[in-house]
């Protein structure tokens, strides 16, 4: 049967009732032609009139099988019906025998599944894209000649001469179905393969780096697919990303050919049908659908956990570039590259000492990770060193086809923004930020074509859907590292995006405002330019006290890549981000990044003074240390080390008479991370320093020895710059 072929290749948006798949075993005969004769009528009913923009022939060929079905059926209905009462009336047994041959019931089992199965094929021609349709034009033809097969097969074997019930003219037309399907074969319809054909030439055109004739694709999509208007242009769009999101590789056309038709279709959108403004009033929370995963932010929000075996053990972010080292263990190369650099020879998972400083690409892992971020829609840009077409991400790189589409949108877009109407500079904004959510190319291109200082007109606008959509551009244009200085080289450009995230419409405005500060923070230079802004600092400390929970994730992140420069400490302490980030620690969702960044203010003495005075301060990172994650609790003890050697002998007292610290660095020598263990070592070496330390502290004994041991706690000299960034965080495309 074609069951399994059908339901995997058809790209379903719900899932099929169980009736698709098990046929009927509690049915008396005649319950079971009247069920199949109720299914049958509803289908003609529903299907005969339908208008199919393709597969036309095959459906109405479908259709006139199940109508002969039907006549079958309405006559065994009434006159097993009528056997069944007759039958009933003269015999005292509580049953009676059935009216039918065994094999004729079991027949109509087998058609039981071959109606729903022809109901859902007939469904999906009638309500699919006709863009798709038109892709899967071979295929689900297929689909319709494998019904058709096990039609004539039913036939075939089905007792015709054995039901006596029947009248003769529908004994001939079921006879003349009989022959008709045997005939059958797999039909194309020339004229819909010919459309699609075309399709396909218009990709060509942009493969070769041209742009298609305008009035050719206006007959196409006007004239031909009978799409007439913004909307449906759209929702070909929308389904075609939905076949990406759920593409199977067994299926054609592949990830990176649908990419381009999505591409050219849009670029259609915007030629054909200009900017309507029936999509104005959609603003960030409508379009946020929920996704099969886009990473980081989107991933927490719709709770779908990445494969711990894809994360890398030190940064714990999804891996773009796994590297083999000589213990056998797989890293980010990033992260493996650096904690080589900082002088350490030994694995971070395992404590094995390396044999050698190689790092071997894993490209089986790699594989694995793409057609795991392809199958659940995460968006993941390789690394940019990495030669995309020799490396196991090429698979995911757009075509050129797809990435000259996109750039000719652009062009339309930006145009749009210039010099269109507000409503349809509204529209523009928004499918720039939709076109800047994927692909540093696309990206690249549209800032390049002169987007950011139009998007920047509009982050001040009154009107709130425009600032949020502009706000969220920037935002997905400032992933692209080199857009970073375009951004903040626009006149004007920062203190509109700080004033958006003060005053902003909406609140996914101001949090995605403090998403692009967080961005555009991963530049070392532009960490003081940025908290010199007037209320920059300010305002993420507001939203990380009384923002939404995605909302004080996006400011403690910011907060964090603004304290690991030196010179923005007091600048922090007169904005109330330390107040701020110690009332964090008490936040599950943001503590760790919050003891982060405490503990690269407390380094310097007035940013310690300033923690100490904080009541809580102390008392939330001794929590920490005790209910935590394991980068939660490192975090913890490097603030209570460094606040310890900043703060002077009042913050050292205070902390020394924590009363559960003893027991919690105890723990912390044998149980931490590598890098908990050796602050946890030196912090326990600052106490014994202390006036009346072994008073308190008598039972470290055991455990500081234990870590005295070991080479990395030696060297205490050299942890004052070990405080290491809490996790990896990315900037969430939106």
């Amino acid at each position: 049967m074609a069951t399994a072929a059908i339901f995997s290749s058809l790209r379903r948006r719900r899932s099929p009732s169980l009736e698709a798949f098990l046929a009927p075993v509690d049915l008396t005969d005649v319950a079971l032609v009247q069920t199949l004769a109720t299914i049958s009528n509803d289908l003609v009913s529903k299907f005969s009139d339908k208008c199919f923009n393709f597969q036309r022939k095959n459906a109405r060929s479908l259709i006139r099988k199940i109508e002969v079905f039907l006549v079958l059926l309405d006559y065994l209905k009434d006159s097993t019906s009528t056997t069944k009462a007759t039958s009933a009336s003269s015999s005292s047994s509580s049953s009676a025998s059935s009216t039918l041959p065994s094999t004729a019931l079991l027949c109509f089992k087998e058609l039981y599944l071959l109606l729903y199965r022809s109901k859902i094929l007939l469904h999906y021609c009638a309500k699919s894209s006709k863009l798709w349709l038109l892709l899967q034009n071979h295929s689900i033809s297929g689909h319709f000649h494998d019904l058709n097969q096990e039609i004539s097969t039913l036939l075939d074997v089905f007792p015709l001469k054995d039901v006596v019930e029947l009248s003769d003219d529908v004994r001939e037309q079921v006879e003349l179905l009989q022959r008709q399907a045997r005939r059958s074969r797999l039909f194309i319809d020339k004229s819909d393969d010919s459309l699609r054909i075309r399709f396909f030439n218009f990709l060509d055109v942009f493969e070769k780096g041209e742009v298609p004739n305008s009035e050719e694709l206006r007959s196409f999509f006007v004239g031909s697919l009978g799409i007439r208007d913004a909307k449906s242009c759209r929702v070909e769009v929308e389904f075609l990303e939905e076949q990406i999101v759920n593409h199977e590789g067994d299926v054609e056309p592949t990830v990176s050919v649908l990419n381009g038709f999505v591409a050219l279709t849009r670029y259609c959108r915007f030629l054909l049908f200009g900017f309507e403004e029936d999509e104005v009033g959609l603003g960030f929370g409508c379009l946020r659908r929920p996704r099969k995963g886009l990473i980081t932010q989107e991933i927490a929000d719709t709770f779908i956990t990445v494969p711990k075996d894809f994360c890398c053990p030190i940064s714990l972010d999804l891996m773009r570039d796994p590297v083999i080292i000589s213990t056998g263990q797989t890293y980010e190369r990033s992260s493996i590259a650096r904690w080589m650099e900082e002088g350490h020879c030994n694995c971070p998972k395992t404590g094995q000492m390396l044999v050698h400083n190689r790092l071997v690409p894993n490209r089986a892992l790699r594989s694995l990770i793409m057609q795991w971020c392809i199958a659940h829609g995460v968006t993941l840009d390789p690394p940019e060193t990495m030669d995309v077409s020799t490396e196991g991400f090429a698979a995911a790189a757009p075509t050129r086809a797809a990435l000259e589409a996109n750039r000719a949108t652009a062009a339309i877009l930006i145009q749009q923004l210039a010099n269109g109407p507000e409503g349809g500079m509204t529209v523009a904004a928004r499918e720039i930020r939709l076109l800047a959510k994927t692909g540093k190319e696309n990206r690249a291109f549209i800032a390049e074509a002169g987007a950011i200082p139009h998007l920047r007109k509009l982050l001040l606008s009154v009107n709130p859907v425009a600032q949020e959509n502009s706000v969220t551009a920037m935002l997905n244009l400032s992933i692209y590292d080199k857009n970073k200085s375009r951004i903040m080289d626009e006149e004007g450009c920062l203190g509109s995006i700080v004033e958006v995230l003060r005053f902003g419409h909406t609140t996914e405005a101001r949090e995605n405002a403090a998403a692009t500060l967080f961005s555009l923070s991963a530049v070392h230079d532009y960490k003081k330019r940025i908290a010199d802004e007037g209320g920059a600092v300010e305002a993420l400390a507001g939203l990380l006290r009384d923002g939404t929970p995605r909302g004080k994730k996006d400011a403690v992140t910011a907060l964090f890549n603004l304290s690991t420069h030196t010179d923005n400490c007091v600048r922090m302490i007169e904005a109330g981000a330390v107040t701020a980030l110690v009332g964090a620690l008490g936040n599950e969702g943001v503590a760790e990044e919050a003891a982060g960044a405490l503990a690269l203010i407390v380094r310097q003495p007035v940013g310690a003074e300033a923690v100490g005075k904080e009541e809580m301060a102390v008392a939330g990172l001794i929590a920490m240390m005790r209910c935590g994650t394991p980068r939660g609790k490192e975090n913890a003890v490097a603030a209570l080390l460094e606040l310890c050697r900043s703060g002077g002998t009042a913050a050292t007292e205070r902390v020394v008479k924590s009363p559960m610290l003893a027991g919690l660095l105890q723990t912390l020598l044998f149980t931490g991370t590598k890098r908990a263990r050796r602050k946890a070592a030196s912090l326990a070496r600052v106490f014994q320093r202390c006036e009346n330390a072994a008073l308190h502290f008598g039972g470290l004994g055991v455990g500081y020895a234990f870590a005295s041991n070991s080479a990395a706690a030696n060297r205490d000299s050299s942890f004052a710059g070990d405080v290491s960034v809490p996790m990896s965080i990315s900037v969430p495309v939106l």
